[in-house]
């Protein structure tokens, strides 16, 4: 009933807005930061039409340098989301909104945690990545805009450092930090998730088999939603199984030897009177039974974890095709590296052997492949195992704390993020830590 009058109350209130043209139009005309972040929480207030509206102005009309800055400025804050002009994606930052607009749309919503801001520049790395990689993907932004209601949340402030050359020159990064993307459906229920950083082709393919599963959840019944939300990650883990075995017999089958004494086949739980929920369980569980049989031949996830990435390096060089940018995300690399753009004028042969950014775009694409690669065997399987065994959360927050603290091992009880263990020595006062909060 609250979601219900919550939906009600927005589609009210964005009836009774003024139009956005005049927001817009003005624009140009304003002067200051306040100005500007006015006429931006004005048309924020309006959803996806107000940032339609602001993109749909820049375009159409001719802009000064000036103007166009500004424009972006704006741009960026409706949308809720740094680079918004290439994107064109708008996400709720409050996720009762984004239930409501989920329940409006009939769409699934999907929500990114992340360290630091989506606005920010210095965003944790991942973020960063993908708004370049993923967002700026024409394919996969025209399908979230069209398949999801999208929302994100910021879990802490991302870690930055500055080396100082004393000299004048800086040199800023940030360190550590994760982020994922979670599936969820109208009512906030976690349905899928997907731990770090994805090639384009793989993160696609990710959306579009968590739409269909949120289609099929949908229409069923509780008792029925529970048997396919089992089935469908009992299913996923097994894939995953059969697909690292195959890779393992190509580059490592000394591994597929080694005795898995970890595993354990899995417990199905039973009350003293079954409920409807468990018999659905029941009829999936030859899936977990299955999965037992394929365990004993692989290796412990300790074992795989032990691996240098020599071996996944291999392994990802078969899906290299997977990582390869478009056209939209290079010209945002472009963009960020202008010092660069000169070597486009070389003759061809030359250019690909010495442009640096060139080779910039082929490391990153490794990089992808390799992430992938080592995020689905080593993280996203263990999601799929969690949902088999009946272990993760109802609520979201809750969830994303345990992939946090069991995944990316930086759960919310270390402040400092792994980047202070207690037994290492350093030969400072306190450890060279300050607590103090400004």
């Amino acid at each position: 009933m609250v979601r219900i009058m919550l939906l009600f109350a927005m589609v009210a209130a964005r009836a009774t807005q003024a139009p956005a043209g005049g927001v817009v139009c003005s624009i140009a005309t304003l002067e200051t930061d306040a100005e500007l972040d006015k006429a931006a929480a004005a048309l924020r207030d309006r959803g996806p039409d107000g940032l339609d509206a602001v993109i749909r102005s820049y375009l159409e009309r001719k802009l000064s340098a000036t103007d166009q800055v500004k424009y972006q400025r704006v741009m960026d804050q409706v949308a809720g989301q740094r680079g918004a002009l290439v994107s064109r994606l708008y996400w709720y930052t409050d996720l009762d909104e984004a239930k409501a607009a989920a329940a409006e749309s009939g769409k699934p919503i999907l929500s990114l945690r992340m360290l630091g801001k989506l606005t920010d520049e210095y965003s944790c790395a991942n973020s960063r990545f993908f708004r370049t990689a993923l967002y700026s993907n024409k394919e996969i932004s025209d399908y979230l805009r069209d398949n999801y209601v999208l929302h994100w949340q910021s879990v802490r402030p991302v870690p930055r450092v500055t080396v100082d050359f004393g000299d004048g020159r800086k040199l800023e990064r940030t360190v550590t930090g994760n982020s994922a993307h979670y599936v969820l459906d109208a009512e906030g229920r976690p349905l899928e998730a997907l731990p770090g950083l994805y090639a384009p082709q793989a993160f696609q393919e990710w959306l579009v088999r968590s739409r269909e599963l949120a289609d099929r959840l949908a229409s069923s019944n509780d008792a029925g939603r529970f048997g396919m939300l089992l089935e469908y990650h009992a299913n996923r883990r097994n894939i995953v199984d059969e697909d690292l075995r195959a890779q393992l017999a190509l580059f490592a089958p000394e591994l597929l030897n080694v005795p898995n004494s970890q595993h354990q086949t899995i417990e199905i739980k039973q009350s003293a009177e079954p409920t409807a929920r468990e018999a659905s369980f029941r009829a999936v569980a030859k899936y977990a039974g299955e999965a037992s049989l394929l365990a004993a031949f692989m290796p412990s996830h300790e074992t795989l974890l032990a691996q240098d990435n020599d071996l996944w390096r291999q392994i990802a060089a078969r899906r290299s095709e997977q990582s390869q940018l478009d056209e939209a995300s290079e010209q945002v690399i472009r963009r960020e590296n202008p010092d660069a753009r000169q070597a486009g004028l070389r003759a061809e042969g030359k250019y690909r052997q010495e442009d640096p950014l060139v080779r910039m775009l082929e490391n990153f694409e490794e990089a992808l492949a390799l992430d992938t690669v080592k995020n689905e065997y080593l993280l996203h399987r263990q999601i799929h195992e969690w949902f088999v065994n009946r272990d993760i959360p109802a609520a979201i927050d809750d969830f994303n704390e345990k992939v946090y603290a069991e995944l990316f091992l930086t759960p919310s009880s270390d402040p400092w993020l792994g980047l202070a263990p207690k037994d290492v020595y350093t030969a400072l006062d306190d450890g060279g830590l300050s607590a103090r909060i400004d």
